[in-house]
């Protein structure tokens, strides 16, 4: 059974799947709506805008910022935002890596 045939009370799940995030609480560190305004996330953007090597930069300023700043603004969510930009820096250099392997 594909995912297309998997149906909720007559309506296809890829349908449900298109609104499920409605339903879920904001994610505030891997997708904050206020970064998602049109077709393009800002992330998206700011690394088309930059060079490789600025962009790097970028990662980790973000991650030095957030964790610089956890005790005194956002506790928790702050450390999760950090390593968010740290593993976005590591996903950009092992793909960096594999392709000089």
């Amino acid at each position: 059974m594909s995912e297309v045939d998997i149906k909720l009370n007559g309506i296809p799940l890829d349908e449900l799947m298109k609104y499920a995030h409605k339903e879920i609480d904001e994610d505030v560190v891997n997708h904050p709506p206020h970064y998602n305004n049109g077709n393009i996330e800002c992330i998206e953007a700011i690394e088309a805008m930059l060079t490789h090597e600025e962009f790097i930069g970028y990662l980790r300023g973000n991650s030095l910022k957030y964790r610089w700043r956890f005790r005194y603004k956002n506790g928790v969510q702050d450390l999760d935002k950090a390593d968010w930009y740290e593993n976005k820096l590591k996903e950009i250099l092992t793909k960096e890596q594999h392709e000089t392997d």
